[in-house]
């Protein structure tokens, strides 16, 4: 009984971030009230503050459904390949990210962040894209320097191939969230690193 109990409110906890997740895209975070997600969900304001303190926690519960660290996809890189190859690492785990981005639930959530979500009082959009930003790079800095360390890297410094390559995601992620109907992130993505890469590596 207790183990249906925790599965039933599991299933609440999932239907309530689904209605805000609906409500966001539809009115943006500001003008979406709790009670109206509870409204959407079928539920009464109290389940919702039942599984969270405020419309900030349920904001970041909906956002962690669907960001992975970026490191997450370099560790479903063969690891002897990391080791040996990081630019095809970064080939690689890029390319995961771009098939993730193209979910469903993965593209609605980033535009509510990018485009329906502003500051407004414990949710700083800029301040989670900045977060996500320094991840990115951070992690990027690590394999251009291991590219380095093999000889495998252009005449440019680890750090400018980082910024370079960082930049290039971020400007094709932000025009491809604007439209996604236009083209596929995967696609386009795809040729756009390897011709940066081919740019970027020795040789």
């Amino acid at each position: 009984m207790a183990r249906r109990t925790k599965a039933e409110a599991a299933a609440t906890r999932e239907a309530l971030i689904d209605a805000a997740e609906e409500m966001f895209m539809e009115h943006g975070v500001a003008r979406t009230s709790l009670e109206q997600i509870a409204r959407h969900a079928g539920m009464t304001r109290g389940a919702v503050y039942w599984h969270f303190k405020n419309k900030a926690d349920l904001f970041h519960a909906m956002l962690d459904r669907v960001h992975l660290p970026f490191q997450y996809l370099f560790d479903e890189v063969d690891s002897a390949i990391a080791d040996s190859c990081p630019l095809e690492a970064i080939r690689q785990a890029c390319i995961k990210g771009f098939a993730r981005a193209e979910l469903p639930r993965n593209k609605r959530v980033h535009f509510i962040l990018m485009y329906r979500c502003e500051f407004f009082s414990d949710i700083d959009p800029q301040a989670m894209q900045e977060e996500i930003s320094g991840d990115i790079s951070q992690v990027l800095l690590k394999y251009f320097q291991l590219a380095a360390e093999r000889q495998q890297l252009t005449t440019l410094s680890p750090e400018a191939a980082a910024d370079l390559f960082h930049a290039t995601l971020s400007g094709l992620f932000y025009a491809w969230l604007r439209h996604p109907e236009r083209y596929s992130l995967e696609a386009r993505g795809t040729i756009m690193i390897e011709d940066l890469l081919s740019l970027l590596r020795s040789g």
